[in-house]
C-alpha cells in the first residue's frame, strides 16, 4: 500500500525537477540569446548611431562592411590568420594528443597542464607576456607573430577534443595494423585518422573561432597596417559608435552558427 502511495509522489517530484531544470535552461538561453535579438535588428537600422528598435530599415551598414577598407581589410586579415592558425593547431594539437595519450600518471598530468595553460590563464596576462617577448624578437605588427600567438591559444582546443576521442579509441586496431606490416605513418593515416576525424573537425572549428574572435592579444601585437576585425570592432565601440559593428557581429554570428551546424550534422551522421 505504501508503495502505491509513494509512487505518485515520486512522479510529482520528478516532474517538478524536470520543470525546474527546463526553467533554468530557459533563463540561461534567454540570457545568451537576448543580446543577439538586439544586435541583429540594429544592423539593419538606417540611423547614424546605435538605435534600438530601428526607426527605419537599411542595408547601408552591410555595404559599409564590405566596401570600407578598414572593415573588409580587417576581415580578410582575420580570416587569413585564423586559417593558418587552424592548420598549424591541428598538426601540433593532434601530435600532442597522441603523445599525451601514451603517457601515464604524473607525467601525463604535468604535460597536459602545460599545454592547456594558455586556456586557463587570463588573456591579459598572456598578452602582456607575449608582447614582452615578441617585442624583443621583432614579431609585433606582423603575421608571423599573430599566427604563433594565436596558435598557442588554439592548440589546447584541438588537444582537448582529440584526446577525448583517443580515450574511446581501440588501440588493438593499431597493433593489428602493425602486425600486418603497416608503418606507423600508414597506421595513423588508415586506422587512427578515420576514427578521430570528427574530433579533428570540432577541434579545427574551435581553433578557427578562438583565433578569429581573439581581441586582447591582437591589440598588443597589432599595428597600423595589421588590425584584425575584432580589434576594428572594439575600436569602433569606443571611438565613433559605428553601426557597422552590428553588421559585422551579425555576419560573424551567421557564419559561426552555420559552421557549428555543419560540424554537428557531420558528427551525427557518423553516429557520434
Amino acid at each position: 500500500m505504501s508503495n502505491h502511495i509513494t509512487a505518485p509522489k515520486r512522479r510529482r517530484k520528478s516532474r517538478i525537477g524536470d520543470w525546474a531544470l527546463f526553467g533554468f535552461a530557459g533563463i540561461v538561453a534567454i540570457t545568451l540569446i537576448a543580446p543577439l535579438l538586439i544586435i541583429i535588428p540594429m544592423s539593419f537600422s538606417d540611423a547614424q548611431s546605435f538605435a534600438f528598435p530601428p526607426r527605419g530599415l537599411s542595408l547601408r551598414w552591410y555595404e559599409n562592411l564590405f566596401t570600407e577598407e578598414a572593415w573588409y581589410r580587417g576581415a580578410l586579415q582575420s580570416v587569413g590568420i585564423a586559417t593558418l592558425v587552424t592548420i598549424l593547431s591541428l598538426v601540433l594539437g593532434t601530435m600532442a594528443a597522441l603523445g599525451v595519450s601514451r603517457l601515464k600518471g604524473f607525467t601525463q598530468a604535468t604535460i597536459s597542464a602545460l599545454i592547456l595553460s594558455p586556456m586557463i590563464l587570463p588573456t591579459v596576462v598572456s598578452g602582456v607576456g607575449i608582447y614582452a617577448v615578441f617585442l624583443k624578437w621583432h614579431l609585433t605588427a606582423n603575421y608571423l607573430g599573430f599566427v604563433l600567438a594565436h596558435t598557442a591559444l588554439a592548440v589546447p582546443f584541438v588537444l582537448t577534443t582529440v584526446a577525448a576521442a583517443l580515450k574511446t579509441f581501440d588501440r588493438t586496431l593499431e597493433y593489428a595494423a602493425a602486425s600486418c606490416g603497416a608503418t606507423p605513418m600508414a597506421t595513423f593515416v588508415h586506422v587512427t585518422l578515420p576514427c578521430i576525424r570528427p574530433a579533428l573537425a570540432s577541434g579545427a572549428l574551435f581553433a578557427f573561432i578562438a583565433s578569429f574572435d581573439e581581441v586582447v592579444i591582437a591589440q598588443f601585437l597589432g599595428g597600423p597596417e595589421l588590425k584584425t576585425l575584432p580589434v576594428q570592432m572594439f575600436t569602433s565601440v569606443y571611438v565613433d559608435s559605428d553601426p557597422t559593428l552590428a553588421a559585422a557581429s551579425t555576419v560573424i554570428i551567421a557564419v559561426t552558427s552555420i559552421a557549428i551546424f555543419i560540424v554537428m550534422q557531420a558528427n551525427r551522421r557518423r553516429g557520434l
